[in-house]
């Protein structure tokens, strides 16, 4: 093993711990099966050399101990894979979970930088081909176990021909660590190819309106056509490859097998050779030292393999530690299906004053973000950030929420400084409506209340103060409708009011919105403004909008080109004192 692979031993270590108990069983279980065949072989043993001494052996004996050392054995076999299933699942269920909460403790903006096909690809095939490898450690060791005790037995009637036996696990051996290097780039590629289709079929799906509007059929077809020809080419290398170290393994044994054979079978025929049982438990042990080899083989090949997988998983975790992925957690799969509690309201949670100074965020490598923001949010008041496309308004929601990591300013809450705005602008503190809302497919109940336990009755208030009431009745199963995925079978409003109805469900006390209304007509978005100042009592809220009832009705405006605020003030104020404000909304703007 080199200093490269010293990496994924640790993380195979790693996990190996978290799950000891199991994998210790898994150890005992195999180890037991791979030295089982020590018992007939002896029965073997003894056996031809009473035919030979002419002793009369017993047949039915003989069989007897055959036929119960299989089903010993078979016994064994169903334990150790009713235990490997479970510890390997286990184990990878343990990989998915430590990379999702990572995931989720980032910024949105850190969270990922592939597309979800790639991170799907990350989840599924990179998890289970570590799995697989760990998994092989236990036949390792088994191998190991019973190579020690074969060649025990072997070197004490033959010593050379026992040499012999074992000669091509040592050319396996070599082979396949000469060709470490060629398996991992052939593996790299393979997934990097494979990740690309992925990509690209996620993107296909979720255009598909755009790509018919556009009438790009056939150069996206013929697009995904050239991606699959070349993840076939790296696929059909990596698997060549492997399959072939298989062949050499499996052809070298074989060789190894047929020369041991005429060796021993000359040994026989000589005087004071090999007796018949000892011939017979050597070209016993033959079979089983062909299973060792083949198995030393494959799992340093696979070995290799999973340094790649394990790097794209630490990849991911975008300077997390490494071993995080193998961290211990309750998984939970035992008892009642956990439900997600409210998080306990302290006084110190009740917001008084927001303060924002010198807010700062650059999205890397461009000048575009916003610069030195300032703004006072008092309790229970209703402002709305307002200005033409690009003039940083979802940015500066995205800073103060911590979505993006700003790179200077701070944020006081309650005058007491937010060191982490990504972990405390959450519920009950804060909660987040973005432009374009997610829903799943799943009901419209379990889209509101995500894993918590609510009631029927704290459920329909907040559907109300959503101004969702009268498009819930129309809905045939009422709370149980399903939405279809991303809430397609919903209209653009009823998608955003379900998010504003998830929200306010939690019932934070800063209510940040970002063009909520965008997709409502004008008495619906006035309802929605009304309810939200009427029944969330003390709730402050911070809107991104460019719509004339939220403008109207705010008590402060504040005015955004170029990343920073240029103006603010009530909506009345703005138009008589700002050139700008004026210029974007007189006569008709607004609406």
């Amino acid at each position: 093993m080199t200093n490269r692979d010293a990496p994924t031993a640790k993380l195979m270590w790693g996990a190996i711990k978290s799950e000891r108990g199991r994998y210790s069983a898994n150890v005992l279980l195999w180890s037991t099966i791979w030295l089982m065949p020590v018992i007939p072989a002896l029965i073997v043993r003894g056996f031809f050399d009473s035919l030979e001494l002419e002793t009369g052996a017993n047949a039915v004996t003989f069989v007897a101990l055959i036929v119960g050392y299989g089903l010993g054995r078979v016994a064994v076999m169903v334990l150790a894979m009713h235990n490997d299933v479970h510890f390997e699942f286990r184990n990878a269920s343990q990989l998915r979970r430590n990379m999702l909460e990572r995931i989720y403790e980032m910024p949105a903006a850190q969270a990922v930088q592939g597309s979800p096909g790639e991170m799907i690809s990350r989840f599924r095939e990179d998890v289970d081909h570590t799995q697989e490898t760990i998994s092989w450690t236990v036949d390792m060791v088994g191998a190991t176990i019973f190579g020690v005790v074969a060649v025990w037995i072997l070197t004490g009637i033959d010593a050379g021909l026992t040499l012999a036996v074992f000669a091509p696990l040592v050319v396996m051996v070599v082979l396949a660590e000469r060709l470490g290097g060629r398996i991992k780039r052939y593996r790299e590629e393979a997934q990097a190819a494979t990740g690309r289709i992925t990509e690209a079929v996620g993107e296909m799906f979720g255009a598909v309106q755009s790509i018919k509007v556009a009438g790009a059929e056939h150069s996206m077809v013929e697009n995904l056509r050239e991606l699959n020809d070349g993840r076939r080419k790296a696929m059909v290398r990596d698997k060549t490859l492997t399959a072939g170290l298989e062949s050499v393994f499996w052809n070298t044994v074989s060789i190894g097998t047929g020369l041991i054979l005429l060796v021993g079978a000359g040994s026989l025929a000589a005087d004071g050779g090999l007796t018949v049982g000892e011939f017979a438990l050597f070209v016993y042990f033959l079979g089983f030292v062909t299973d060792a080899g083949y198995f030393v083989g494959i799992f340093i090949a696979r070995f290799k393999q999973a340094t790649v997988s394990y790097a794209r998983m630490i990849n991911l975790l975008r300077g997390g530690r490494p071993m995080r992925l193998v961290d211990k957690v309750d998984l939970e799969l035992t008892g009642p299906e956990p439900l997600i509690a409210a998080v306990p309201r302290r006084a110190s949670d009740q917001l008084e004053t927001l303060t924002v100074r010198e807010l700062t965020f650059h999205y890397p490598g461009t000048d575009n973000g916003i610069r030195g923001v300032d703004l006072d949010l008092p309790r229970g008041s209703f402002t709305v950030v307002t200005g033409r496309i690009g003039s940083g308004k979802t940015t500066l929601l995205r800073a103060l929420l911590g979505l993006v990591p700003a790179d200077a300013g701070e944020i006081l809450w309650n005058g007491e400084l937010v060191e982490d705005p990504s972990t405390w602008m959450v519920p009950p503190h804060a909660a987040y409506t973005p432009q374009v809302p997610s829903l799943f497919s799943m009901s419209l109940r379990d889209n509101l209340q995500l894993g918590r336990n609510d009631s029927d009755d704290e459920i329909v208030a907040a559907i109300r103060s959503a101004a969702l009431e009268r498009d819930l009745e129309d809905m045939p199963d009422g709370l149980d409708t399903m939405v279809g995925p991303r809430g397609m079978r919903l209209s653009g409003g009823q998608v955003q009011r379900t998010a504003a109805a998830r929200m306010l469900l939690r019932r934070p006390e800063l209510l940040v919105f970002d063009d909520l209304s965008s997709a409502l007509d004008v008495e619906t978005e006035q309802t929605l403004w009304r309810r939200l100042l009427e029944e969330q009592v003390g709730a402050t809220a911070l809107v991104v909008s460019h719509r004339l009832p939220a403008l109207m009705r705010a008590d402060q405006v504040l005015m955004m080109e170029e990343g920073r605020i240029v103006a603010r003030g009530s909506y009345k104020e703005l138009m008589e004192t700002s050139d700008a404000f004026n210029s974007l909304f007189a006569g008709n703007g607004a609406s």
